[in-house]
């Protein structure tokens, strides 16, 4: 009997998991940075202090 499907390689994927992990933790580190940058601004000048200081912020860039 002839098997169905060709023996294939087993490759190892985990270093290619690795590196594709490596910009999600990045981004998910700057965006962990970013909430708590945000909070920590909220809780210093409140919230009305706090939305001027971001429309002024989008202002400027944009």
């Amino acid at each position: 009997m002839q098997p169905l499907s060709a023996p294939q390689e087993i490759s190892s994927g985990s270093a290619g998991r690795r590196a594709a992990s490596a910009p999600v933790m990045a981004a998910a580190a700057l965006g962990v940075v970013l909430v708590a940058g945000a909070g920590i601004l909220w809780a210093q000048y409140g919230t009305a202090v706090f939305f001027e200081m971001i429309a002024a912020g989008f202002s400027a860039c944009f």
